[in-house]
């Protein structure tokens, strides 16, 4: 009796995962995947229809299912008085994700205060714009607030030649503009916590997914006034907030002082990554962590004196740091080797 009911308890998290990009073949798509009767599936689904998971739309003979939105809040609050995240948190949001798991609050918890602090604290708008979606399969939370926007103020206080700059110092981590009252950490943890995290900026849009190693950057051709950030997370998710800090930790005092860096984001438009003034754009900041780790992802080849620069230059000026390279090509590795000959 156990094996069948957790079978049938696969099977409806199957179709609650599923449903919305298969919102007209859902019972075929889960017939076939568990070797069952069409009419077998159509139980699930009318369970899960009466347990106000999905709803129907249409016909009998073009009828489609979809996740119902169990909650669909939003409010607006005003910068230009003391607002406090956690207060909102506790009174507002905290309230609307009722039932979940510890490791789930503890993620959801992290997340919005970081992201709503940075509004409060850094964004100079006049107020921001919450928004909360739950089904029965996941949560996403919208922020969105009408000041300067992230980037742009990245790029001003840093002095960085191009906003998409900001994005590559942000996706290294310990990147504030106030160092005095905040660590840099939050975008950067919050990134990697979430199933989906996501940033629009001006003509920017950042985008980091848990199971993809690599954070995209996009420009728009439209500006986008202020800053959005959407965070996405599976209501039930094993995920941990301790597992993501342990990660990005090295070391018995598990201080955040490994930090992966995607070369990918210091390429513009189609440049070839080949000199040493590309070199130190991606350099930059890195001498605050003990690990560096380079993500090659998608980097066809680099040049020698782009290699040199890092894994040589860079190296001889910071022994301490420990480099490491990932996720490269023959190419890659072959110029990135005739680096480091020069160091012995």
């Amino acid at each position: 009796m156990v094996k069948v009911r957790k079978r049938g308890e696969e099977i409806r998290q199957f179709i609650l995962e599923r449903v919305n990009d298969h919102p007209h073949d859902i019972a075929a798509l889960t017939a076939q995947e568990f070797s069952i009767t069409r009419q077998a599936v159509n139980k699930h689904i009318q369970r899960l229809v009466k347990q106000d998971s999905l709803v129907v739309q249409g016909s009998t003979k073009n009828r489609a299912y979809y996740l119902r939105s169990l909650v669909d809040w939003s409010n607006v609050y005003s910068l230009k008085n003391l607002l406090e995240e956690h207060v909102v948190w506790i009174s507002d949001i905290k309230p609307l994700l009722k039932n979940y798991p510890d490791n789930t609050i503890d993620i959801w918890s992290y997340g919005f205060t970081e992201m709503l602090n940075n509004a409060i604290d850094h964004s100079s708008g006049e107020e921001v714009f919450i928004k909360v979606e739950r089904t029965a399969v996941d949560t996403t939370i919208a922020i969105h607030d009408n000041g300067k926007g992230i980037f742009k103020k990245i790029q001003e206080e840093l002095n960085l030649d191009d906003e998409r700059h900001a994005v590559l110092e942000l996706a290294k981590g310990k990147l504030t503009t106030d160092p005095d009252n905040h660590t840099g950490q939050g975008i950067f943890f919050s990134s990697r916590m979430f199933d989906g995290f996501e940033i629009l900026s001006g003509k920017v849009y950042f985008s980091h997914e848990f199971n993809d190693s690599e954070d995209w950057i996009l420009e728009r051709y439209k500006s986008n006034k202020g800053t959005t950030v959407f965070m996405k997370l599976k209501n039930n998710t094993s995920r941990t907030s301790k597992q993501i800090f342990d990660k990005f930790s090295s070391g018995d005092d598990y201080a955040f002082n490994k930090t992966v860096v995607p070369v990918r984001l210091a390429q513009y438009e189609n440049e070839n990554l080949v000199s040493r003034s590309q070199a130190k754009r991606l350099l930059a900041r890195v001498d605050r962590f003990k690990v560096v780790i380079f993500d090659f992802s998608d980097v066809e080849s680099v040049g020698q004196a782009f290699a040199d620069q890092i894994f040589r230059v860079f190296k001889i000026q910071h022994p301490e740091i420990e480099l490491i390279i990932t996720n490269a090509n023959q190419n890659v590795t072959q110029m990135v080797n005739r680096a480091k000959s020069g160091l012995k």
